[in-house]
């Protein structure tokens, strides 16, 4: 008889305990199942410039050149000028002698028709010259251009007027300015491609004729828009959309938030409608969230630069 009233008050506390986790689960349904939280790195979306360009190489050049042709034929007794001298419109760069074997004749100067620099001589003393012989060329004025070609494929984003950025393994840590200039009529039917002549600045005349340089031509500039790091986007089922930071409570949760991309350049991504600069964005970590994920924030990485 005792055995058996002990048997039925075990059943009876264990009936019991049972209700008794029942009620507690009702009343805090996160002990039976713990909600997921997700880390990720979250950035704020800014407001500023974004631009695209066309990366292109070439040449410097002189920006304009004139070759110098001395009046009578003979040989060159002396030379007044070498590479890279400095010269002013009617300045002696060569003396040239037309005498011939029992003829004696006056000695005809040869002289800078422009201002300008010297940029080749190929002239020696004692060596036979004629009218239709370069005996120099030089470069006018201080200015500069680079000579590129466009794939045909781009035509249609160049055009006079256009701003450049100009890089040379010469000056690394620099950026050169300038100006597109000049654009060919014509594509090279051989290569597909057309000429583009573009102006450099010069400051302390550092850069030289010759020389080689990697250019940006800025094809498209935008002010004023907001600009966000291209890993926050998600794209599926033919919607673009990015995740938000949203505080509740004690914690934050990821909105979905539908946004119009605009153009990508170098991975800064412009945003046309559904966000706002300052808003905190998720960059990281967003593959397995969806709307009202609660989330862990890991990281907050610096916002883009405005320029």
């Amino acid at each position: 008889m005792r055995k058996v009233i002990t048997v039925v008050l075990v059943v009876l506390m264990a009936v019991l305990n049972g209700c008794n986790r029942e009620k507690a689960a009702v009343s805090n349904p996160e002990t039976v199942q713990d909600v997921p939280i997700f880390a990720v790195n979250t950035t704020t979306a800014v407001r500023g410039q974004i631009q695209d360009y066309l990366t292109v190489s070439g040449d410097i050049v002189a920006g304009s050149t004139v070759d110098v042709y001395p009046e009578v034929a003979g040989k060159i007794t002396q030379l007044s000028s070498r590479v890279g001298s400095r010269v002013s419109k009617g300045a002696a760069i060569a003396q040239v002698d037309p005498s011939r074997p029992g003829m004696q004749y006056i000695v005809s100067t040869v002289r800078a028709p422009i201002d300008g620099t010297i940029i080749t001589l190929p002239a020696q003393i004692g060596m036979t010259v004629s009218p239709q012989l370069s005996i120099a060329r030089i470069a006018g004025g201080n200015g500069l251009e680079l000579s590129v070609y466009v794939a045909e494929r781009f035509i249609s984003k160049i055009s006079v007027g256009l701003p450049c950025t100009v890089h040379l393994d010469a000056y690394p840590s620099e950026i050169f300015r300038g100006i597109v200039t000049e654009v060919s009529p014509t594509v090279d039917p051989a290569s597909r491609t057309m000429d583009v002549r573009i102006n450099v600045d010069n400051p302390e005349s550092r850069l030289k004729s010759g020389m080689f340089a990697k250019v940006n031509i800025i094809t498209e500039q935008k002010e004023n828009i907001v600009k966000i790091p291209v890993t926050a986007l998600v794209s599926r089922f033919g919607e673009d959309y990015i995740f938000t930071v949203e505080a509740e409570g004690n914690y934050f949760v990821a909105r979905k938030r539908v946004i119009q991309p605009g153009i990508l350049i170098d991975g800064v991504l412009e945003v046309q409608n559904g966000l706002q600069a300052g808003e905190e964005i998720i960059i990281r970590g967003q593959s397995l969230l969806s709307d009202g994920s609660r989330i862990n924030i890991i990281e907050r990485v610096s916002a883009l630069s405005t320029k």
